[in-house]
């Protein structure tokens, strides 16, 4: 049985997530502040970790950084106001692997669950987690998992290996970058992806972006990354437009 932590000082937030985390058929644990989470951490060693930012006394930043510091592979869902996106990025630049507005909706749980139950599947595999497949004369790197500043020289050397490929008039292909709807980019991946389209554009190169989850659009558009290249809700819409 998979354990779930969650961190948060509102009573009603922790009632909700015990309904939903023994309906779901998770262990859940649960803390009303971030001394006591970090003490259940140590003890239980949860896979999935759901912490609230703002709370008085240990914040959900700190939180982050000592379980991050213990286990840089948990999975840490940070819940932020709606809105608050500057926060979901200051997280995601510690390390968090993905965030979830409140009050939250039962939708928006269930697929941060199933998105962090993909990512640690894919965890335990020896399988590449970014790869490059053509169609027609598009590149297609496929991203899945967490994107790091591990990720960083498999992801750059598959751009490079993408971006030198010629067309059939050769000239150079355009790219799409599939994400698995699973995938998570923190700061470090973020940083990367900046740079390697930025490069792209300084070449005219034609770029798309598909498959990534809701949050992680509002991120790309918040952080500029929709100014290089944009983002499309299938890969046939994206192929179609390059």
């Amino acid at each position: 049985m998979r354990k779930v932590l969650v961190i948060d000082d509102e009573k009603a937030t922790l009632n909700m997530f015990r309904l939903f985390l023994k309906a779901y058929g998770y262990l859940e644990y649960l803390a009303d502040n971030g001394s006591s989470g970090i003490e259940i951490y140590n003890k239980e060693k949860p896979d999935i970790v759901f912490t609230d930012i703002k709370m008085p006394g240990m914040d959900g930043f700190e939180v982050l950084k000592k379980i991050k510091k213990i286990d840089p592979a948990t999975e840490i869902i940070v819940m932020t106001g709606h809105g608050d996106m500057e926060l979901a990025v200051q997280a995601l630049n510690l390390e968090a692997t993905d965030f979830i507005n409140k009050p939250i909706q039962r939708t928006a749980l269930d697929s941060a669950l199933a998105r962090a139950e993909e990512r640690l599947k894919l965890a335990g595999k020896q399988e590449s987690q970014i790869s490059l497949r053509t169609i027609d004369n598009i590149s297609v790197i496929e991203i899945r998992g967490n994107i790091t500043s591990v990720s960083e020289k498999t992801l750059m050397d598959v751009y490079e290996q993408a971006s030198i490929q010629k067309t059939s008039s050769e000239k150079t292909s355009s790219i799409l970058l599939h994400f698995d709807e699973a995938s998570s980019i923190n700061g470090a991946g973020i940083a990367i992806l900046i740079q390697l389209l930025s490069d792209s554009k300084k070449r005219n190169q034609s770029i798309a972006i598909t498959g990534i989850s809701e949050n992680f659009k509002h991120i790309f558009d918040m952080v500029g990354i929709t100014r290089f290249a944009k983002i499309f809700n299938t890969e046939e819409d994206a192929i179609n437009n390059l």
